[in-house]
């Protein structure tokens, strides 16, 4: 189950990834070309810091690395909840 995401905001890009809880957020980043989603469990799996997570949601959106970077990028995070049986 995943909560509303919510628009991460920040007076400049190279902020976003102390805004990033590795681990409780997953990650969106939109744009015009392409939207991309990774759930919080997947940068603990990888052992990213936040900045190999922000690149790799760019990347799972079919965008560049670095996209994170531009202005006209939209970054969303969420949480999740997982349920096993």
């Amino acid at each position: 189950m995943l909560t509303k995401p919510e628009l991460i905001e920040a007076d400049k890009p190279t902020k976003y990834p102390e805004k990033v809880s590795l681990g409780q957020d997953g990650l969106i980043v939109e744009s015009c070309f392409g939207r991309g989603l990774l759930l919080p469990q997947v940068a603990v799996e990888w052992q990213w810091d936040e900045e190999e997570f922000l690149s790799n949601t760019c990347m799972k959106a079919g965008l560049n690395l670095d996209c994170w970077l531009e202005p006209d990028i939209n970054i969303y995070k969420f949480q999740s909840q997982i349920f096993e049986e």
